[in-house]
């Protein structure tokens, strides 16, 4: 009998298109406190990772500001969400719906999420593109230590049961590469998201992919056909 295998994603930069929701939101909180906004490619590149790690690298010398620079962004990413151009802030990368239904209409293939963003956030993004019902597992950054850490990771291995030999993670950072590679499970970088692949290459990624419509065939080539 074939075992279940296991496809984790990562939501920002993978799934979803949301840098302009994340760099609006991270300009406003650092206007709120009167400090210049960091550079575009600085607030990229710590996407995925929790908010309070990620304020902590872009401004490690303002310690002072750190808790309320956390608020401030997330104050400022509610308003932006239910502002009326809201919806066209985080829209799903080209081909990722086709791909989840493909994924999760095979009998032995479950799928997980596992991303930096709040409860809130990611269920803000499930209704608004209505794929909450393709997951069994559903990871965020509430309820762990920020990525590279693996425990998210091993929770969607306990909530599904699938052996780590049978698992891989999809995703856009080098934090989501790291992580992976922490908790033992295969990987695979997509060079549309927010890190370069040179930098995906650089952390282990077992394979890079420039598009959903690759996925198939790179699952089955790094050994966990469905």
């Amino acid at each position: 009998m074939t075992e279940l295998r296991l496809v984790i994603f990562d939501v920002d930069g993978t799934l979803i298109d949301s840098q302009a929701h994340i760099l609006a939101a991270m300009d406003a909180a650092f206007a709120a406190h009167d400090l210049p906004a960091p550079p575009r490619a600085d607030t990229l590149s710590i996407v995925g990772l929790s908010l309070p790690v990620a304020l902590a690298r872009l401004a490690p010398d303002l310690p002072q500001h750190h808790a309320t620079l956390v608020t401030a962004y997330k104050e400022a990413f509610a308003r932006l969400r239910l502002s009326p151009d809201g919806a066209a802030l985080s829209p799903l990368f080209p081909g990722a719906r086709a791909a989840l239904d493909h994924l999760a209409a095979q009998d032995r293939t479950l799928l997980a999420i596992a991303t930096g963003k709040s409860r809130r956030g990611l269920d803000h993004i499930i209704e608004l593109h209505g794929f909450g019902p393709l997951f069994q597992s559903m990871q965020v950054a509430d309820d762990h230590p920020s990525k590279p850490h693996p425990s998210m990771i091993h929770a969607c291995l306990r909530d599904t049961g699938v052996d780590p030999r049978r698992a891989v993670i999809l995703g856009d950072t080098t934090f989501d590469i790291e992580m992976g590679r922490a908790a033992g499970i295969r990987t695979i970088g997509v060079t549309w998201g927010y890190h370069p692949a040179t930098a995906l290459t650089r952390a282990g990624a077992d394979a890079l992919i420039d598009s959903f419509a690759a996925l198939s065939e790179t699952l089955d080539q790094l050994g966990v056909p469905a």
